[in-house]
């Protein structure tokens, strides 16, 4: 019975190690710089910058782990488009009333456009190749 509890014990010790190792890691994930084809949208510019084109917004927050790490997969999207579609990036935090507008509920969210209009909704973390076949399915 002692040798059960004893080893019980260390089980719930190395999970709770690894749980709160996990969580620094996570933590730590680095802020990734936009790649200069990604269009920083505003309240001011969203009309125009989703108008007349395919626009995928990632709707995103600076504290946001999962955010951070989706940004790599849309700078290298981003690069992979070549003018039939473009990626956006919207910060919920700073443009509340456009998240408010379009639901944002959780994020990441990232809503595909096509001339102006939502076409699809894509919830949480997704691949780059992912959102390519969404896209070209929409372009």
């Amino acid at each position: 019975m002692k040798t059960a509890l004893i080893i019980i014990g260390l089980l719930v010790f190395v999970i709770v190690l690894l749980y709160i190792f996990a969580k620094s890691k996570i933590k730590n994930t680095p802020v990734v710089e936009d790649h200069e084809n990604i269009i920083v949208l505003s309240d001011r510019n969203f009309d125009h910058q989703t108008k007349n084109r395919v626009v995928l917004v990632d709707f995103w927050a600076e504290w946001c782990v999962p955010c951070r790490m989706m940004a790599p997969v849309l700078n290298e999207l981003a690069e992979e488009l070549n003018g039939n579609a473009f990626v956006g990036k919207l910060n919920v935090e700073q443009y509340q009333a456009l998240a408010q507008k379009f639901n944002i509920r959780n994020i990441p969210t990232m809503i595909l456009f096509r001339n102006g209009q939502e076409v699809k909704r894509f919830i949480g973390m997704k691949t780059k190749d992912f959102l390519i076949r969404e896209i070209q399915k929409v372009a």
